[in-house]
């Protein structure tokens, strides 16, 4: 049997498959990764991460050539996330449930943040992991549904987005692992409320 090519079919069509599959297993490994530092405080180990992604260790370092590559991937994906999910609500939802909703969002981030910072700062540090603009990123966001809240009087159109980043950042800050997820949605409860109207509450 011949290894040849099926005739008529080009190199680009035939490299597909392996690059479907290479994407497929960097998604993996980037859910997997994500769930076993927060679920073990950062601790997880790669050979760990590459076993329940069920690849082998070389196609992790093939993705990721060290930890802080993958630190770093996981990090800008869920960021990523968070930030493009404000439009994506703002589609389905009112602007204040939007608001809501983003902030789970948003407080989901922040959790997986915390299994990983320890790496994040010395990468950060050291100059082998970008510095992102999350702050900024994330002020945008909460400007684009306060702006849309505004519009339809739903949300106060008196408060600067940055002032909502600070509050969050408080929440978060003042909320460890330890908390329960309830108490922290009281607290963005609270957040959400203060953003509505006078005349809403």
């Amino acid at each position: 049997m011949s290894d040849s090519p099926t005739p008529g079919r080009s190199e680009k069509t035939a490299g597909r498959p392996a690059r479907a599959d290479a994407r497929r297993n960097r998604e993996r490994l980037l859910g997997v990764a994500r769930d076993a530092f927060a679920a073990t405080d950062g601790k997880a180990t790669l050979d760990a991460i590459a076993r329940e992604a069920d690849v082998g260790i070389g196609t992790l370092y093939r993705h990721f050539p060290t930890r802080e590559a993958l630190v770093e991937a996981i990090y800008a994906a869920e960021l990523d996330a968070v930030v493009t999910s404000a439009p994506a609500l703002l589609s389905e939802l009112p602007p204040e449930a939007a608001l809501r909703a983003w902030m789970d969002r948003y407080a989901a981030f922040v959790a997986v943040k915390r299994g990983i910072t320890d790496t994040l700062r010395a990468g950060w540090a050291a100059g082998t992991i970008a510095t992102p603009a999350t702050r900024e990123r994330i002020t945008t966001a909460i400007a684009e549904i306060l702006d849309a809240g505004a519009e339809t009087g739903s949300l106060r159109a008196d408060v600067e987005p940055e002032a909502v980043t600070m509050m969050l950042l408080g929440v978060f800050m003042s909320t460890t692992a330890g908390n329960s997820p309830e108490l922290t949605g009281r607290l963005l409860d609270l957040v959400a409320d203060a953003l509505r109207p006078t005349t809403d509450r």
